[in-house]
């Protein structure tokens, strides 16, 4: 809801809309921002470890074009 709870952002063309024809495109990049990160580690008392790993998990499914469907299905089965 807020931009201060964003934790992690995809940033690219998921490879689902990539063509072979496409020109040269920037490269795609994953951003971790840490201040919502360990604010939500000192909230949730999950172990920050595993809240990275699942915020990079998430990022990189947007690159790879799952929904976020598919993306909490795939969270709910790293728990």
């Amino acid at each position: 809801e807020s931009g201060w709870e964003l934790t992690g952002l995809y940033r690219g063309t998921p490879l689902t809309e990539r063509s072979v024809m496409d020109n040269a495109r920037q490269p795609d990049l994953i951003f971790l921002y840490r201040e919502p990160i360990l604010l939500e580690w000192i909230e949730t008392g999950v172990d920050l470890y595993h809240l990275v790993r699942n915020v990079m998990v998430h990022e990189i499914a947007h690159h790879f074009g799952f929904s976020d469907r598919d993306i909490a299905a795939i969270e709910e089965e790293m728990q």
